[in-house]
């Protein structure tokens, strides 16, 4: 991954997850339509995974657009699915020039067509890269990713293709989304809510939480350094009461 600013810090987390937070409330403060503020919020997503890059960050996973973001009004989700449908295509040639691994996360199966398409030829192409792994959950919600995980273990149950008894964490976590991919050290949630709204539930069993006040088209390296020295502020005793 080449050389890493480090910026002398004891421990690096390996993977960081982030809650894209605060796109509609920085758009309202600067006087703009709240789809202005998502696409400002996907232009900062590439400058931070620069930045992870050169910490020594080898993991980043965004929550884009959850199994809740349905419900916002249709105006709002018709632009958000054409901003990350733009974002997808861009990511292609991006992936390439940053040498990242990039894959989506969520249920994508009632995405439209050509985006489908699009994060299965970014998927293909990226697939290859030694940089860094970069994870976007779209249409992504914990429960639901759990729920078809269950499904899909118990279908392979009643196929005979695996036995109830060998079933532990290990094999469940290979029917999730994040199959092959570490735990979270470290979640940032930006725009001061400190909540998981059903983001990587599984995952962040043991994942120290950093909540900022920053809107997410704000957030910038310094902001990620306070992340990390938060995070290296914190004693983790796997197993501790």
């Amino acid at each position: 991954m080449g050389n890493k600013d480090t910026l002398g810090f004891a421990k690096i987390p390996k993977h960081v997850a982030i809650i894209l937070d605060g796109n509609g409330r920085w758009a309202k403060a600067h006087n703009k339509p709240r789809n202005y503020g998502h696409l400002k919020g996907s232009e900062n997503v590439e400058r931070i995974c620069k930045e992870a890059s050169k910490l020594g960050i080898e993991y980043v996973t965004v929550y884009a657009f959850s199994t809740e973001n349905w419900k916002r009004p249709k105006e709002e989700v018709d632009a958000l699915m054409k901003l990350l449908g733009d974002y997808l295509k861009k990511s292609i040639k991006e992936s390439k020039k940053n040498n990242m691994r990039v894959r989506v996360i969520g249920d994508v199966s009632i995405l439209p067509e050509k985006m489908q398409e699009s994060i299965k030829k970014l998927e293909e192409a990226s697939k290859d890269n030694t940089g860094l792994n970069f994870q976007v959950a779209i249409n992504y919600g914990g429960r639901d990713e759990i729920i078809r995980a269950i499904r899909s273990l118990a279908k392979d149950i009643n196929n005979d293709k695996i036995s109830d008894r060998d079933i532990n964490e290990k094999v469940f976590e290979s029917y999730l989304d994040t199959f092959n991919i570490p735990e979270p050290d470290l979640l940032i949630r930006t725009s001061g809510e400190q909540r998981l709204s059903n983001f990587l539930l599984w995952q962040l069993a043991y994942a120290e939480f950093y909540f900022t006040d920053v809107y997410w088209p704000d957030f910038d390296k310094n902001e990620l350094i306070k992340a990390i020295e938060f995070y290296n502020g914190r004693d983790r005793r796997f197993g501790a009461i």
